[in-house]
């Protein structure tokens, strides 16, 4: 009777748990798009054509001013409270800063939106985290083991609900967050991630994060897919290198924030001139390389460009997420790749099946998880079915690559 009292508590504990993962990617949502429109003053659209549209002052200002904001919060929040990171305390099994984490996503979101070059799926996954361990707190029959994995979950739900990948969320809790393939871990991540889906569905509409284009790729890209693989894992243990170098050892606690990202943001602004795809998450380069919009130049440049601003903005202080900068990066070395090929050998191999290829090579080396990354590609765009083999091929080359390279260590 106990244990049966025990399941019904975590049955109801994953219900209460996808709900509110999808409120809180529901409120990431929100406050992103409103950072965006406030920072580059557009109504409709995306951001890249709110950026087009923006005038020259307003595309540095932009950065500029959201960097010094978001630097003034963590500087008062950092002074008075930890900010542990959420991998290592549910790997920990640590005490949840529910405050703490759920101001760190709003000031997230504040730097992102206004265009810094980091990842907003840090802000959904840290904020399901804080609202999940809240609204589970008053059932005292959970193990600690059951909380670890209803926080994994949350932080899977939030990823899945800002960017509608129910299957990739649920992987990233169990397969990246907890490393097993228990059922009972499985099940919670599936149930948690759908729901939060749903519920987040209200923002976005049910549908994928990228547009695919119409146009007909081949089956021959399937032996392009291992081709690529050697290309995306010098990209990815690059990025990894760099940001690992960026990253300062401690938190910045000091004034010197606020001066640091919003210096971090004026550059952003200055490149945004020439390359308005970058300020951002990354979800522009990824709109503009399956539209086929990048010259090879215009792809070389944001290959370099896009991880060394991820870089300054993480050496500045900031925090965000990884996944999506890295997406970008992989998505602009498969298109710098195609480019140049089809330049030089007169071919017409397809850019965009080729781009999200790279970007899932690149993500399977710095997430560690080539299934994942394939699955998480192919959810973002939903192109043809056929076409998850290519990003399988290529994420799984790369990370095999990877393994036979350095072993299973952290690049």
């Amino acid at each position: 009777m106990p244990a049966r009292r025990c399941n019904i508590e975590f049955f109801c504990a994953v219900i209460i748990v996808g709900l509110l993962a999808g409120v809180a990617g529901l409120a990431a949502t929100a406050v992103l798009r409103f950072v965006e429109h406030a920072a580059y003053n557009y109504s409709f659209g995306t951001l890249l054509s709110g950026i087009a549209g923006s005038s020259p002052v307003r595309r540095v200002a932009g950065p500029v001013v959201g960097g010094a904001l978001a630097g003034l919060g963590w500087w008062a929040l950092r002074r008075r409270s930890d900010v542990p990171p959420l991998a290592e305390t549910i790997a920990r099994r640590a005490r949840v800063p529910r405050l703490a984490w759920s101001v760190d996503a709003l000031l997230q979101v504040l730097l992102v939106g206004s265009g810094a070059s980091l990842g907003r799926e840090g802000a959904p996954r840290q904020f399901a985290a804080a609202l999940g361990d809240f609204g589970t707190g008053w059932l005292k029959r959970l193990s600690v083991h059951d909380r670890q994995v209803l926080l994994a979950c949350a932080a899977g739900a939030g990823l899945g609900a800002v960017y509608a990948v129910p299957l990739a969320g649920a992987l990233f809790a169990v397969r990246i967050m907890l490393n097993t393939w228990h059922p009972r871990a499985v099940g919670a991540a599936l149930l948690t991630s759908s729901l939060a889906v749903a519920i987040c569905s209200a923002a976005t509409h049910d549908q994928p994060t990228l547009s695919w284009p119409s146009a007909e790729s081949s089956y021959v890209l399937t032996a392009h897919a291992l081709i690529l693989a050697p290309v995306t894992l010098v990209v990815g243990l690059a990025f990894n290198r760099l940001m690992a170098a960026a990253r300062p050892a401690a938190l910045m606690r000091s004034w010197v924030l606020v001066p640091a990202l919003a210096a971090a943001g004026l550059v952003m602004g200055a490149c945004s001139h020439w390359w308005p795809e970058l300020p951002g998450n990354g979800r522009s380069i990824l709109t503009v390389s399956l539209a086929s919009g990048m010259t090879l130049s215009a792809a070389a440049s944001i290959l370099v460009l896009k991880p060394l601003l991820t870089a300054l903005f993480l050496r500045a202080g900031g925090a965000g997420g990884m996944l999506t900068p890295s997406l970008a990066t992989g998505a602009a070395a498969g298109s710098a790749l195609v480019l140049a090929i089809n330049a030089a050998a007169g071919t017409h191999l397809h850019t965009p099946a080729v781009s999200l290829a790279g970007a899932a090579g690149v993500l399977a080396v710095t997430q560690g998880s080539p299934i994942w990354a394939a699955i998480f590609v192919w959810e973002l765009a939903h192109p043809p079915l056929w076409l998850f083999l290519v990003f399988l091929l290529t994420a799984c080359g790369a990370y095999g690559l990877k393994v036979q390279l350095l072993g299973r260590r952290p690049a």
